[in-house]
């Protein structure tokens, strides 16, 4: 399972992995209590692998964050997302030094950091992009 399949849906709490999809949308199932909802074109909904992190010399693709975590906490979960703000601050500036202070809020900190904990606690230790490198690879030759 890749960051392709996960989706974070605007007004429901957690994540949701692809299932299907349907006529009208798709059905996901909710990684916090394993329930099915039917999701249609009126959610908002992101998928984890497009969203990106802003740092002042380009964009971090969200998996990338999510790598530098796991290898400071060893792939294990990391502190919780209800620490205070200047916890949080602090650990951000450890895992993504160049993060810009002015465009990623304590909030979107708070979503990465539950969100990590939550992709662990489902058993999802890796968070690169192998098929993607290989495919970038093959083209270069």
């Amino acid at each position: 399972m890749g960051l392709d399949k996960i989706l974070a849906i605007s007004g429901k709490p957690g994540l949701y992995e692809l299932t299907a999809q349907t006529r009208g949308g798709f059905v996901a199932k909710s990684m916090l209590d394993g329930k099915k909802i039917a999701v249609n074109m009126r959610h908002n909904v992101s998928i984890l692998s497009e969203i990106a992190i802003y740092t002042y010399t380009e964009e971090i693709p969200l998996g990338e964050v999510f790598q530098k975590i796991s290898e400071k906490e060893n792939g294990e979960k990391t502190i919780n997302h209800k620490v205070s703000k200047n916890e949080m601050e602090a650990f951000f500036s450890e895992i993504l030094p160049d993060y810009d202070e002015d465009r990623v809020y304590a909030s979107d900190m708070k979503k990465i950091i539950q969100w990590y904990n939550l992709l662990v606690e489902n058993g999802m230790t890796s968070f690169t992009k192998e098929n993607k490198a290989e495919k970038n690879t093959d083209e270069e030759e």
